[in-house]
């Protein structure tokens, strides 16, 4: 019997199939269709919250691919005994990319001069920059490590990676405790959020947080929207005391007249840190080596449950 795989997209379906693959063009965002039974999904993170229950009604699944690093949202819905891999290496050049397009365009007030530009009027501006700056980035995981490499290049004042534990990388670079961010966080001109949602990271960044952020200080989040508590965000960007960048929200997605579209100091885009064609190009590279891998018999590579 073949391998039958469940995949989003026809491309994807041409790329993984082969002898010994049977693939199914199925997207989890297809609402009203039912899930057709398959030994394996390949499946990006769903759109829509009330897709997600979508995996526990796949009979026969055996194994699930993501194409995307995170995979928290997939546990509640899995069902018993069915492993999950990631994309890892793939996605995680792609965010810290885009992470440092939104620490620039922020620092260097992009959207207002964008503005200017719509209404044809010439007010060079005088911004903050990240050269001398003090970022702190919150997540040394591996996107919070290429974002780390590649703010190095400005010249900030301290580059602060903070991670559930203190450590120190083989290139010397100190990684501190998240329970030294009492002591940290005055000192950040940025803060760079990079963490999974986990009941550990959930809310992290609250009031207690951004108040000991100084005035001024930029708040950029590529990691996930829960790990910010929105209102406490929100009460500081009012305020005009706090600026931010945003590729994730909570919630997400972030609907129509919710206050963060028009918060003032506030950048978002629509979580698309990791969506670039050289992403595609790795993560389909993944998707098949796994999926080869599996026709074969042998365990899922990038296991992470």
């Amino acid at each position: 019997m073949p391998l039958r795989v469940l995949v989003p997209s026809a491309a994807l379906a041409e790329a993984v199939g082969g002898p010994g693959v049977e693939a199914v063009v199925w997207h989890i965002d297809d609402g009203g269709l039912p899930a057709p039974e398959a030994d394996v999904l390949i499946t990006e993170r769903p759109r829509r919250h009330e897709h997600r229950p979508r995996i526990a009604q796949i009979a026969g699944l055996r194994h699930v691919h993501l194409l995307s690093l995170g995979y928290e949202w997939v546990l509640e819905h899995l069902p018993a005994g069915v492993t999950v891999s990631n994309s890892r290496g793939a996605v995680e050049d792609a965010t810290a990319e885009h992470g440092l397009a939104l620490i620039l365009a922020s620092l260097r007030a992009l959207p207002t001069a964008v503005g200017q530009q719509r209404r044809g009027e010439w007010a060079p501006l005088w911004t903050t920059s990240l050269h001398g700056s003090t970022v702190v980035v919150l997540g040394h995981g591996g996107v919070g490590r290429e974002v780390v490499s590649r703010l190095e290049p400005f010249r900030p004042a301290a580059i602060i990676p903070v991670a559930s534990r203190a450590r120190t990388t083989g290139a010397g670079l100190r990684v501190h405790a998240v329970d030294e961010l009492p002591a940290v966080l005055p000192r950040a001109d940025v803060v760079v959020v990079t963490l999974p949602h986990t009941p550990a990271t959930e809310r992290l960044v609250d009031e207690k947080f951004l108040a000991a952020l100084p005035d001024g200080a930029l708040l950029v989040n590529i990691g996930r929207g829960a790990v910010v508590d929105t209102d406490a965000l929100l009460a500081e960007l009012a305020a005009g005391r706090l600026r931010a960048a945003l590729d994730v929200t909570d919630p997400e997605p972030l609907p129509a007249g919710h206050p963060l579209w028009g918060a003032p100091g506030c950048l978002v885009t629509p979580h698309m840190a990791g969506n670039t064609d050289e992403f595609l190009r790795l993560a389909t590279g993944i998707a098949v080596e796994q999926v080869r891998g599996l026709a074969g018999g042998r365990d899922p590579i990038h296991r992470v449950v």
